[in-house]
Order: C-alpha cells, then sequence, then structure tokens
C-alpha cells in the first residue's frame, strides 16, 4: 500500500508531457515482453510441427525395416533406401547406423563417394516426443566450440540418456543454413539393432522467426518515431501554450511587470485562442473593475470627507453658542449634512447593488416602446397631481415596434433616472416629452426633452461623471451619481447618450442612440 502511495505520488508530480512518456514507455515495456515470449515460443512450435513428421516418417520407415526384416549391413540397407525413396520425400538425408554406431546407410552416398558426417555444433537441443501424445522436451547442451562433435557423439550421449528408445530432435545452426535432425533407436524383440537419422533443411523456420523478428522491430521502431512526434506536436501546439497561459495567470496574480506572448496565444484559431482571448478579457473586466472600485472608493471617501468636515464644524460651534437663532441655523446644517451623507451612501449601496445583479442578468429582446409608456404612466401618476408636470410619449407611430437587446429592469432604469433628472430641473405645470423614433440604420433612439433650465456647462460629457452636480441653489440635494448610473447603464447596453441644451426652446435634451437589433 505504501509503494502504491508512492507510486502515486509520483505520477501526480509529473507534468503532462512526462505522464504522457511514462505511460507509453510502461505500455511499450509491456508490449515488448509479450513480443519476446511470442517469438521465445514461436520457435519451438514450429520446429514442433516438423519434429512431428519426423516421428512419423521414422515410424513408417522402422517398420518397413522390420517387415521386410532387413539386416543392418551395407547391401541390404542400399537396396532398401533405393526402393523406399518415397519415404524421404522432402527430407535432405537420411542415415542408418547399427548398434555400434557404424554406419550402414545413407542417402547422400548412394550416387556418391561416401562423406564425412561429422560437423561442428555449437548448441544441440534435444527433444524428447512421445510416440502417442507428442509431447516435446527441449534438453539444451552446451559443448565447448574448441570441440567437434560428430553424429557418433550425439548417438553415444543419446544411448546413455534416460530417454533412450524414445525419438529426439537437435538442431544445427549456421550462418545461411537451419538443419534438423531426428534420431530413434530401432528395436527387434527388445534388443537394439540400429538407430535411424533424418535430417531436413529448416531454413524456413529460421525465414519465419527472422520474419517475425523483422516485422516486430519494425513496428517497435514505428512506434516509436509515432510517439516522438505526437510528443513533439503535443507539447509545441498543446502544452507549451497551456504553461503560458499558466505564467500569465501567474504574473496578473503576482502583479509582475513581466511579459507574455498572449497576444500569440489570442492569434490562435482553434479552442486555445479562444481559451486566451476569453481569460484576457477577463483579466482585463477583473482590472477594469478593480479600478474602478478603487476609484469609486476614492471619490466616495472624497465626498464624504466635505460633509463630515461641516458636521464636525458645525458641532464644535454648537457647544460653544447661546444663540437660539445660531444654534437652530447650526442644527440645519448638521441635518443637511447628514441627509447628505446619507444619500452618498445609499446611492453607492445602490450602484454596487446594480453591479452585482448586473453580472447575473442576461440580455433579450425587448420592445423599448412598450418599458418607456410604463414608466411615463408611472411618473404621470404621481408628478401630474403633485406638480402639474406633464410627461408625453411621442414614439411617432403607435403601429412601429421599436425592439433592442436588453435587461428589461434596467432599461426602466435609465428612462426613469432621466426624468427623475429633467423634473429636478423643471418648474411646475411643466412638460416633458418622451421621443422614440428609428434613426440612420434603424438604430433606435430615445430622447428626453425638458424645458427646465438646461445645462450651463460648455463641455456636457461632465455632467455623467461620479459625483458632479452644478446646482448651487440646492447644494446637498442631488448625489450626483444619478446620470453616472444612467451612463454605466447604457454603456452595458453598448448604446451612447449625450446631452445638449434645446436649440428652439428653453431647457435640455439627452438623447440614448441604442444599436440595431
Amino acid at each position: 500500500m505504501e509503494r502504491w502511495l508512492m507510486f502515486s505520488n509520483f505520477l501526480k508530480s509529473l507534468s503532462i508531457l512526462k505522464k504522457f512518456l511514462f505511460i507509453n514507455l510502461v505500455i511499450f515495456l509491456i508490449i515488448g515482453f509479450l513480443a519476446a515470449l511470442y517469438i521465445s515460443n514461436a520457435k519451438p512450435n514450429l520446429i514442433k510441427n516438423k519434429t512431428s513428421k519426423h516421428i512419423q516418417i521414422i515410424n513408417n520407415t522402422i517398420e518397413h525395416i522390420l517387415r521386410l526384416n532387413i539386416r543392418f549391413e551395407e547391401e541390404d540397407i542400399r537396396r532398401f533406401l533405393f526402393s523406399t525413396r518415397f519415404l524421404f520425400q522432402n527430407l535432405d538425408r537420411v542415415i542408418l547406423f547399427d548398434n555400434q554406431f557404424n554406419l550402414v546407410g545413407d542417402t547422400d552416398t548412394l550416387d556418391l563417394d561416401p562423406r564425412s558426417f561429422s560437423s561442428r555444433l555449437d548448441i544441440v537441443e534435444l527433444e524428447i516426443l512421445d510416440k502417442e501424445e507428442s509431447k516435446k522436451t527441449v534438453e539444451t547442451k552446451n559443448l565447448n566450440k574448441e570441440k567437434t562433435v560428430s553424429l557418433k557423439d550425439v548417438l553415444t550421449n543419446y544411448s546413455w540418456s534416460k530417454d533412450y528408445g524414445k525419438p529426439f530432435t537437435f538442431t544445427q545452426e549456421g550462418y545461411d543454413q537451419f538443419l534438423l535432425t531426428t534420431v530413434k533407436s530401432i528395436t527387434l524383440n527388445g534388443v537394439n539393432i540400429g538407430y535411424l537419422v533424418i535430417t531436413e533443411n529448416a531454413n524456413d523456420v529460421k525465414s519465419a522467426i527472422d520474419e517475425r523478428k523483422t516485422f516486430i522491430l519494425r513496428t517497435a521502431i514505428f512506434i516509436i518515431i509515432v510517439i516522438f512526434i505526437f510528443s513533439f506536436v503535443l507539447n509545441r501546439y498543446f502544452l507549451k501554450p497551456i504553461k503560458n497561459l499558466v505564467a500569465y495567470t501567474k504574473i496578473i496574480k503576482e502583479k509582475s511587470k513581466k511579459k507574455t506572448n498572449i497576444n500569440e496565444l489570442k492569434s490562435r484559431n482553434d479552442e486555445l485562442g479562444t481559451l486566451s482571448n476569453s481569460l484576457d478579457d477577463m483579466t482585463s473586466e477583473l482590472q477594469k473593475r478593480i479600478s474602478h472600485a478603487e476609484n469609486f472608493s476614492t471619490d466616495l471617501v472624497h465626498e464624504i470627507r466635505n460633509p463630515l468636515t461641516s458636521l464636525k464644524s458645525a458641532s464644535e460651534i454648537l457647544n460653544e453658542t447661546d444663540d437660539q437663532s445660531q444654534r437652530s441655523k447650526l442644527i440645519n446644517i448638521l441635518n443637511h449634512d447628514v441627509q447628505r451623507i446619507e444619500r452618498l451612501i445609499t446611492d453607492y449601496s445602490q450602484i454596487l447593488k446594480d453591479e452585482v445583479a448586473l453580472s447575473k442578468e442576461k440580455m433579450k429582446k425587448i420592445n423599448l416602446k412598450l418599458i418607456a409608456r410604463s414608466v411615463v404612466d408611472d411618473f404621470n401618476n404621481i408628478y401630474e397631481a403633485k406638480r402639474g408636470i406633464k410627461i408625453m410619449l411621442n414614439d411617432q407611430d403607435d403601429q412601429e415596434e421599436y425592439f433592442i437587446n436588453g435587461i428589461e429592469n434596467r432599461i426602466e432604469q435609465i428612462i426613469a433616472n432621466l426624468l427623475d433628472n429633467s423634473i429636478s430641473f423643471s418648474e411646475d405645470n411643466k412638460e416633458i416629452l418622451v421621443e422614440i423614433y428609428k434613426g440612420d440604420e434603424d438604430k433606435i433612439i430615445l430622447k428626453v426633452i425638458d424645458e427646465g433650465k438646461g445645462f450651463k456647462e460648455t463641455d456636457t460629457k461632465k455632467i455623467f461623471n461620479r459625483f458632479y452636480s452644478n446646482r448651487p441653489d440646492t447644494f446637498g440635494e442631488h448625489s450626483g451619481l444619478g446620470l453616472n448610473i444612467v451612463k454605466n447603464l447604457v454603456d452595458l447596453h453598448s448604446a451612447t447618450i449625450n446631452a445638449s441644451n434645446n436649440v428652439t426652446q428653453e431647457g435640455a435634451n439627452v438623447e440614448i442612440v441604442f444599436p440595431k437589433v
């Protein structure tokens, strides 16, 4: 168990490439072991098939010798070999010895002069085959290479073997030949009368083994080349880019100034390119949010510091004065500053809630006209009776539908904030116009036009900045976040917003251009 845990920890510590190579190495070793086992068993099986044929020929030959009562003399054996050549088809040589190991017959000397039968044998393999079950036992004998071993020596060893009387086979391998020889004693009435030896050139066995070895070797080389190429491709086009992405995330985490080649990964057209773009966009968005939060917090602290300073000064003076009118003014200042701080915190809290909600909400196709009509009706019910302010909705064509991609409650918030801003600048019994129409390229345009004092700013873009408010007569009654919230929501919808004063009449108008669906 402990070793398995060590092995498991070892695998976990490896990189993906090393794991891939290690697993391939293990599989390759297993396949190599099975291939070696197959080769080691293939040769004995092929020899066994040929030996079985040898045994059949030997048994038939001995049967003929005993039936014909052939004497183990050269003349009788020669005549027998001449008359029974059909028995020795596909054999290279048939040799007969008497019980004294004297040569009495050899198919190689039927028409030729006698020749030496001695040969140098490096390895002699004795394969004892049972006549009935044809089972083979392999016995290996290592001989001194300096010593010449004759066939008679082999017969002598056979005669003293415990398997004497059973057929056995030995192989004789040279550079260009593979000889398979089978020997069996011939017994008549329990007495050994001689030995029969048959030899066959079994180069086909050697060729078959060599072919198998060559095939396995070529296959192994091919697999190694394939693994090498695949490893190179895996490392070059997959693992290395992933390492770069990991390095990129570490640089972001550690706020390091090191440079990464994330742009090269972003230019890829595969899944890694998509992942790199998503990761870079996510990182940029996160950094933007962090910067936004830091700036917002800084601005909020700055805005709160002013009323806090006023609160501190007013409270100090309040403790030192006994004048009731002065005390009343100071108390009003305290109330005003507290309300201002409360308004700032409330609006700031609402912005944070909106940002959290926006990250969860999804855009869909919505009808801007229906949303605007709902908001206008709600405001008319409140301000028409309260201040006599009438809000008109002019959508040019009642049958026309104005679809945009957006979040319904956020579009309501945009329109409501714009109407709140216009109402705050408008006098009683005035009108506010809300227009919806199609502009160039079928873009949807929303306008809110009031009859108030208009903008005093030369650059109207600053009115959308956080905490900006240019209202000296109502100082402290507005947090300066209303139009900033509108700007953020407009940007969320990929729209644009502009503010300007009316040309033909007093007042201002705010225009939002939504992209075509």
